[in-house]
């Protein structure tokens, strides 16, 4: 009996000791497929990861050389215009010497046709001499007028179809490199998805805010910026606008309205691109009172940049961005960016920073 016994408790742990290689196996098998599938998904985010660095990348060279022709094209358009209002002006400066012209070839066919050469009345022979001289000498100055500006016309004429050209040129590049800029946006739009998920509560939370804050200080307060240093530089060397334009209010300088500017205004075209100054994350992008759209960036050592009067804007909240990295445009209706610098809380001179185009 005791053998039986033995033998059953020997069989038996025999079976467990089967049965738990089998399960060791299992999950040895298990761990080994899920380390696989592990690193696999490590290889995918890499992967991911090494996409959207190039598509950055990429996107910062295609907003430059975006920029920089929709920039040329605006220059090119402008000398058009001009040339045409100066083309204007000769035209009608013509039309006036036509007048002048026949006039004086009026009054020579006059004197010439009731000439007055009695030799008995010197004073009338002189005085018809010197009106004939007069005449033919304000006609000549006038003829001598008018050719000028017919080659002035002329040369304006060379000059504004020279434009036109270099214009209709430069018009299929630019269609060029705006779509393969429209399709890194929509590139980088898709790889922030996730992104754009995780949003909801701070969007709310970032518009609460907005209603509260009564100005654009406040509001770039209060979304925060990032850690300070004692480093109190942004950047070794100054940064280049994020939009292409004339600076026309400087920091400190009275505003229309009679108020210290806390930023820079700058002049730009409706639509231009806007870029983002510097590396930083996304720290507001919405609508904001009186200033259309705005996107607040934060950047190291404490600064904020508050870009303002945007159309449209393509980034989403905590997107960490590229220098020269496109954010958006600006409104058609308002081409004036308000540009403010702040350092924790104290607005900082953006001349400190930024070079004007």
């Amino acid at each position: 009996m005791k053998k039986i016994l033995a033998l059953v408790s020997l069989s038996f742990l025999c079976v467990q000791n089967a049965y738990a290689v089998d399960e060791l196996s299992k999950i040895n098998a298990q761990i080994k497929q899920t380390e696989q599938q592990n690193k696999k998904i490590e290889q995918q985010v890499e992967s991911s990861e090494r996409n959207i660095a190039k598509t950055k990348k990429d996107l910062v060279k295609a907003a430059d050389k975006v920029s920089e022709l929709e920039e040329l094209r605006a220059n090119m358009a402008k000398k058009i215009a001009d040339l045409d209002l100066e083309r204007e002006g000769i035209v009608a400066e013509m039309e006036k010497n036509r007048g002048r012209i026949a006039d004086s070839a009026a009054s020579l066919l006059f004197i010439s046709s009731h000439p007055n050469f009695d030799s008995d009345n010197m004073r009338d022979f002189v005085l018809t001499s010197a009106l004939l001289t007069g005449v033919a000498d304000r006609l000549d100055t006038e003829i001598e007028k008018a050719s000028v500006q017919v080659e002035k016309l002329e040369k304006i004429r060379d000059a504004r179809a020279d434009e036109k050209q270099k214009l209709d040129k430069s018009a299929k590049k630019y269609a060029r490199e705006k779509s393969d800029l429209d399709k890194l946006l929509r590139q980088r739009n898709a790889q922030n998805e996730k992104l754009r998920t995780q949003q909801t509560a701070l969007q709310k939370k970032l518009r609460d805010l907005s209603a509260r804050a009564k100005t654009i200080s406040e509001l770039a307060a209060g979304v925060g910026s990032s850690e300070m240093s004692a480093d109190a530089k942004f950047s070794r060397r100054k940064l280049n606008l994020p939009v292409k334009g004339r600076v026309v209010v400087r920091f400190g300088e009275k505003t229309a309205l009679g108020l210290v500017s806390d930023g820079w205004r700058v002049r730009t075209r409706g639509d231009a691109l806007v870029m983002a100054p510097a590396d930083g994350v996304v720290k507001f992008a919405d609508s904001f009172r009186g200033f259309g759209r705005v996107v607040i960036m934060s950047h190291k050592n404490g600064y904020n940049t508050v870009m303002t009067n945007l159309g449209d804007v393509n980034v989403a909240l905590g997107q960490e961005v590229l220098a020269g990295e496109p954010v958006g445009r600006m409104n058609p209706d308002k081409s004036e960016m308000y540009l403010e610098v702040r350092r924790g809380n104290k607005a900082v001179d953006p001349a400190r920073l930024f070079k004007e185009n």
